[in-house]
């Protein structure tokens, strides 16, 4: 499976802000971008020019990064996104939320996507019972998800456990950290992602 394997710091000081991609490190005051607030490379520090395709394109790479999605997978949310009914950019984040991987993050059970991604290749999460090693696999309303039995005792699973609550849950998903068990309420409408991407400027992208 084709997956980036670079320093996920430069893709946060590329897009001159913070992507959270490593967990408890983007809250220190360690983190790159706190040290170089400024792009990576030899002219990470001129001022290019910022033209409208310069806007865009820097959107719709902010959106893959945030979610850990390559370029052919990205593109194929958003034609699955047009095909559906309502707003297209709309469509696509909410595409990106119902991600397996987007759910054990945003439910708190790991410290960053690419940790959630890395337990569900694992076999150590399941949907209503089954297990599923398919990080890019899209819940539906009413799904369970939760830790495999025999997973529970694992060190970052006792320690999701103990922090469970630390981290804000959106509306749409339901979490029972005694039991490390997600339910799915509702699927997610736009007013509830939290992601920073202006989705109406990778629709101006992909519309060319």
């Amino acid at each position: 499976m084709a997956r980036y394997t670079g320093a996920d710091c430069k893709l946060c000081r590329r897009e001159k802000m913070k992507l959270f991609l490593k967990g408890s490190k983007c809250e220190g005051p360690k983190c790159p971008i706190e040290i170089r607030p400024y792009p990576p490379g030899e002219h990470g520090r001129g001022r290019p020019k910022e033209t409208e395709y310069l806007l865009q394109l820097r959107e719709k790479q902010k959106a893959r990064r945030i979610y850990g999605v390559l370029e052919r997978q990205f593109h194929n949310y958003y034609v699955e996104a047009t095909r559906q009914q309502g707003k297209t950019g709309d469509n696509l984040l909410m595409l990106l939320e119902r991600r397996l991987d987007n759910v054990v993050y945003r439910a708190g059970f790991a410290k960053s996507r690419d940790m959630a991604r890395q337990l569900i290749r694992h076999g150590h999460i399941r949907v209503n019972g089954k297990k599923v090693n398919i990080p890019s696999a899209l819940v539906g309303e009413a799904d369970i998800v939760d830790v495999k039995p025999k997973s529970l005792e694992m060190t970052p699973f006792q320690v999701a456990k103990a922090e469970v609550g630390d981290r804000q849950v959106p509306a749409w998903l339901g979490v029972d950290g005694e039991k490390m068990r997600i339910l799915v309420h509702s699927l997610p409408v736009r007013q509830q992602i939290d992601a920073p991407v202006q989705e109406q400027l990778i629709v101006e992208l992909y519309s060319k």
